[in-house]
């Protein structure tokens, strides 16, 4: 599905006759994506799914209304990124638990995750990230993980790359000093 560009997938959806089916190659070229961006911020494989279906659903109902100010494949990530947060915000409220206790949990999540395929070290560096706040985290999965460009995420993340330079260095920092300590 990769061959088809974002403009030709947008072309195809605002025709009527190829809606459908442009929805689904957009679906097959950036699922895989998206799940691994909603699953380094949730950790749980169930969560990521609920997660990338509500993006998916959010993205059919926009779609329409979508005037191409910024990239298709960042418009998507904008909304996963949302629903990620808010995900993490309603598990919190739902459980009337500190943002703490709900990163402890993750963590408790990572280690008995069938899913997880990871060794030690990759163990220890996914609790370290758990430890940061979750605009942090965002931002070190997006750079360290997705390779993302500071200006990408920026247009993601509504914010400058001066402050998404300063957060990842941050978020570094922290990382080092919580696998230092465990």
């Amino acid at each position: 599905m990769e061959h088809y560009s974002d403009e030709k997938l947008l072309s195809m959806f605002r025709n009527e006759s190829s809606r459908n089916y442009a929805y689904n190659l957009m679906v097959r070229k950036y699922q895989k994506k998206l799940y691994w961006h909603i699953r380094r911020m949730v950790i749980v494989h169930e969560d990521a799914d609920d997660v990338v279906q509500i993006t998916l659903i959010k993205a059919w109902k926009g779609l329409p209304n979508f005037k191409e100010e910024a990239k298709l494949y960042t418009w998507l990530y904008r909304i996963a990124t949302n629903e990620s947060f808010t995900f993490l915000s309603n598990k919190r409220k739902c459980f009337f638990i500190p943002m703490v206790d709900v990163e402890r949990e993750l963590s408790q999540a990572i280690e008995s995750d069938e899913h997880y395929t990871g060794d030690e070290i990759q163990l220890k560096l996914q609790k370290a990230i758990l430890t940061l706040p979750p605009k942090q985290r965002m931002v070190f999965n997006m750079k360290y993980y997705e390779e993302m460009k500071y200006e990408e995420m920026a247009e993601i993340l509504s914010t400058s790359v001066g402050a998404l330079k300063a957060s990842y260095h941050h978020a570094i920092k922290k990382i080092e000093i919580s696998i230092k300590e465990d």
